[in-house]
């Protein structure tokens, strides 16, 4: 049998090859472990991270609470800036205050998703996976539901109006769970028209809450990532994010490591996505740069008749003209990118790396910065006070801020924030005892 002329050289340099099998195997890197060893404090430490955090993110609720979903010039027409509490002048709404017009310092949903992560850390300890997390949420829907047929109070308009408005705020978040636990079919179908069926940001209301309870970055995100069952898209991977960068925040004071969790931790892969790469890193890289280069500006001292409108310094901004035209510039550049709908997943995730990038560690400028921007305000200042809460300690957070947040939560919302604090030391300080 006779073979064509380009078959037997095929063979041969398949021979060939054979023959001259290279002994050289040159390595691929291993990644490395982002902050090295677990999570080591003594109790007094933790437990001092963990009021602040939990009271740093309820100042950020409450700063925000009053011009929740404001347009920035509106913000400045009523209040000037806002550099404290002001009173949460609103109609009660089931994701709001709960109550119309209630006193400076008031929380929403922001906060009462703290109390209720207090919680589920505390039912599952040491056993939290997204199947818990689903039963926990429709427990507590069920528990609202049966209240409305408590013969005793049915009489009570006022009693059945606070309930229906409960019912009103977690039954978004019921049906969700009650469908991840029937099938897939289902829970997708729920998903898709959770809130709209638009990319929310669901998971940073609560996710953050794993970072204080994990003994590394890696694992924070990781559980976060699988709790995240209200998130679509690449809001899961933000969710793991905010709470690697919360747990971040437990071991150092530097930023520039808090904002770097979004290079450095990705068990996910989604820096190998297609195309668009990780959504997430890109947003954070180019609001890094755009912070660094308007503060870089040189400017001049005068202003033109234009400019003199477009960059007025609102009352009572605590710094200079030029200051506040940087920060005004930086707030157009966030402008640039708005969302649909403001609690947008990736908008909250840009504005809070821009405000962490452009505070520097400062509590008090960061969360000035994003409640005087405006949109969903309250929500972005619930997680950033939550990670630098988490940096600082509640020793040290501004005093006026932290007492009256404690105060206002305990005596007008119901809740205690201290003895949250008090309850995850007791059940999580010995994982991070030195």
């Amino acid at each position: 049998m006779k073979y064509p002329l380009y078959l037997v050289f095929t063979l041969l340099a398949l021979v060939s090859c054979k023959e001259k099998v290279s002994d050289v195997n040159i390595p691929s890197p291993k990644k490395s472990d982002y902050a090295g060893k677990d999570l080591k404090l003594s109790e007094e430490a933790y437990h001092d991270k963990v009021l602040g955090a939990l009271v740093g993110s309820a100042i950020g609720d409450a700063m925000g609470a009053s011009t929740e979903m404001w347009h920035r010039k509106d913000i400045q027409l009523k209040y000037g800036y806002i550099n404290g509490f002001t009173p949460a002048v609103r109609e009660q709404s089931p994701e709001g205050t709960w109550g119309h017009n209630l006193t400076a310092g008031a929380t929403t949903d922001d906060t009462r998703w703290k109390l209720a992560m207090v919680k589920y850390l505390s039912k599952y300890q040491n056993d939290w996976n997204p199947e818990h997390f689903a039963d926990f949420i429709v427990a507590y829907y069920a528990s609202v539901a049966r209240s409305l047929s408590d013969d005793r109070d049915i009489l009570e308009t006022d009693f059945l109006d606070t309930q229906i408005e409960k019912i009103d705020w977690i039954k978004e978040w019921a049906r969700v769970a009650m469908a991840y636990r029937e099938n897939p079919e289902m829970y997708q179908k729920a998903l898709n028209r959770f809130y709209g069926g638009e990319m929310t940001c669901a998971g940073q209301l609560y996710t953050p809450m794993f970072g204080l309870v994990s003994a590394t970055p890696e694992e924070a995100y990781n559980i976060a990532y699988q709790h995240s069952i209200f998130d679509i898209g690449y809001a899961n991977d933000i969710s793991g994010l905010v709470s690697a960068m919360t747990h971040v925040a437990m071991r150092t004071q530097s930023v520039d490591s808090i904002i770097d969790t979004a290079t450095f931790i990705d068990p996910e892969g989604y820096q190998n996505s297609r195309l668009v790469g990780r959504i997430a890193y890109s947003v954070t890289d180019a609001s890094v740069k755009s912070v660094l280069g308007l503060k870089d500006l040189v400017l001049t001292d005068s202003l033109s008749a234009i400019d003199s409108l477009i960059f007025k310094m609102p009352k009572g901004f605590p710094g200079n003209q030029k200051e506040w035209i940087r920060q005004e510039s930086v707030y157009q550049f966030l402008e640039k990118d708005e969302k649909a709908i403001a609690f947008h997943s990736g908008e909250i995730w840009q504005i809070l790396v821009t405000a962490l990038q452009f505070g520097e560690g400062d509590f008090e400028k960061t969360m000035q910065f994003i409640v005087n921007y405006g949109r969903d305000n309250d929500t972005v200042a619930a997680v950033a006070g939550m990670i630098l809460g988490a940096k600082d300690g509640y020793s040290n957070l501004p005093v006026a801020l932290r007492t009256e947040a404690l105060r206002v939560n305990k005596e007008n919302m119901g809740i205690d924030l201290e003895a949250l604090a008090r309850e995850m030391t007791e059940k999580n300080a010995f994982n991070f005892t030195e």
